[in-house]
């Protein structure tokens, strides 16, 4: 298809996405806050309660994760993106105004639900709107806003820090949290103009509804194509499908593509540099000082490239994007592991950081969250792309809990190696089983790797 509504899919599609701008707001911010909250809460020299206050949220992205497939099937798409969008606001104002400890937990918990149910399902109801030609563009429009929420916490962290100690302690912790709370309410109220997603109406019956959405989108030839071609291969997609069916034979190829793509893409290790900054830069010879503004950079270089990569996805492909970042992080990660063996600090151990954030913004990062949208059939899409989110947070827990074990107990080089040598196998695993998938309808993909 070559004309489209640009005005309406693009605004539905950037809507959708602000989820991920505060999922990835919500993600970073606390990295700067902890050094704050800590000494209020007065857990600066309890290791335990440390590692709760930083994972908490994770164990909130497990609930979300898990939750958010059945209940996208159950109320729609967009009703569960404003839920997320109230999630989001009422707990960005919480975080930061509990006084006491357990209650700032509860906080960061529900909003770490939000971060589940949006990481999920910003991009699957992108993908369910999107034109095939545009759709890896559309639905990288998700990881831009992640990564622009990325970069935001870390400047408004970066400002908020004031030379007046007590202050910071005081208050620059909370106004770092309560930043959030103005995309939250954006997102709100725009998330009720946005239309439902066509495929959710097509799985529901309602056809004429979703004909006309379609036909906004792309005319009236383009929506009869998509409901013929839904029809087609789903006609037996009257009711969701449930775990029991997603691991059935047809789709177990597909369900591991899927979950092998979203553990893959924390445990290539890049994201650690965004949630142990201070250690890394630490380990490189850096102070605490111009930590701040070195992280404030890797921000800078994960916004950029991630515009290399909307620019990218739709020319060179899903597949050799994956490959391209499976073997570019291995190569840079093994220099880098040798790097601080060898005791090397200063501005080009900085470079190499840059420059593997860069490989990931442009490759990894984006492209994994296409795959996870794109992959999975109509019937299973939404418990699909909630099992694989389920399992992107749960390695995400694991590489967040195990990076200072082996820190301490491989040093910072080895544990890059380490890194190295995940990639390196990730590179093998797609070059055998990862399909291309640009250029094709959801449905043309459901035959290819689906076995009937």
């Amino acid at each position: 298809m070559n004309k489209f509504n640009k005005s309406f899919t693009y605004f539905i599609c950037v809507v959708s996405a602000m989820g991920g701008l505060l999922f990835g707001y919500d993600w970073v911010v606390i990295g700067g806050a902890k050094i704050f909250y800590e000494l209020y809460f007065d857990i600066a020299d309890v290791p335990t309660m440390q590692g709760l206050a930083m994972s908490i949220a994770l164990a909130g992205c497990l609930i979300g994760a898990v939750t958010a497939g059945s209940l996208a099937d159950r109320i729609g798409r967009k009703k569960l993106l404003i839920v997320s969008a109230i999630i989001f606001g009422v707990t960005a104002y919480g975080t930061g105004a509990f006084d006491v400890f357990g209650w700032f937990l509860v906080v960061r918990f529900l909003g770490g639900i939000a971060i589940g149910i949006a990481s999920g399902l910003s991009p699957m109801y992108i993908a369910e709107v999107a034109p095939p030609s545009i759709r890896g563009k559309l639905v990288s429009l998700n990881q831009l806003t992640i990564v622009i929420g990325i970069l935001s916490a870390q400047v408004v962290n970066w400002l908020l820090v004031s030379d007046d100690q007590a202050w910071n302690i005081d208050m620059a912790w909370r106004w770092m949290f309560w930043a959030a709370a103005v995309p939250s309410v954006v997102f709100l109220v725009l998330a009720f103009f946005i239309p439902e997603s066509p495929r959710w109406l097509f799985l529901k019956k309602r056809y004429d509804e979703a004909k006309d959405i379609l036909s906004k989108i792309g005319g009236e030839d383009y929506a009869e194509s998509e409901t013929q071609g839904y029809l087609a291969s789903e006609k037996d997609a009257a009711q969701q499908a449930g775990l029991k069916v997603l691991f059935s034979r047809p789709y177990r190829l597909v369900l591991l593509i899927g979950i092998v793509a979203a553990m893959f893409q924390q445990w290539c290790g890049t994201n650690v540099i965004f949630n142990y900054a201070q250690e890394i830069f630490k380990s490189a010879g850096y102070e605490v000082g111009d930590t701040f503004f070195n992280i404030v950079v890797t921000g800078i270089a994960n916004l950029v490239f991630t515009f290399v990569a909307i620019y990218t996805v739709d020319k060179l492909g899903r597949r050799f994007l994956m490959l391209f970042g499976a073997a570019g992080l291995a190569v840079i990660y093994f220099i880098l592991g040798g790097c601080y063996q060898l005791q090397l600090t200063g501005f080009g151990m900085v470079c190499l950081v840059v420059l593997a954030i860069a490989c990931y913004a442009m490759t990894l990062g984006p492209v994994t969250w296409v795959l996870l949208a794109e992959i999975f059939p109509n019937k299973v899409r939404a418990i699909a792309v909630a099992t694989s989110t389920f399992a992107l947070w749960l390695a995400s827990c694991l590489l967040t809990y195990t990076f200072p074990l082996l820190n301490a107990a491989l040093s910072t080089g080895g544990t890059f190696w380490v890194y190295a040598t995940i990639c390196a196998l990730g590179f093998i695993f797609f070059w055998f089983k990862l399909p291309e998938t640009k250029g094709k309808t959801l449905e043309q993909l459901e035959d290819e790797l689906v076995k009937k």
